[in-house]
């Protein structure tokens, strides 16, 4: 297996991508513009639904 290619990386990088956007939608709650915070909020759905997609597409 060469660097870079274990079978568990896609997975892994779902998972962190969703760490990061729980984490950033603490952040995002208290910014006081309601237009950049809806904003942020639509980034970060996307952000998490292709997360999610990366964590569970070898589980079917």
């Amino acid at each position: 297996m060469k660097l870079g290619q274990h079978p568990q990386r896609t997975p892994f990088y779902g998972v962190l991508m969703l760490l990061t956007v729980m984490i950033s939608g603490l952040w995002v709650r208290d910014l006081p513009w309601p237009a950049v915070q809806v904003a942020a909020w639509i980034a970060l759905f996307v952000i998490a639904v292709v997360g999610f997609v990366m964590t569970f597409r070898d589980y079917s």
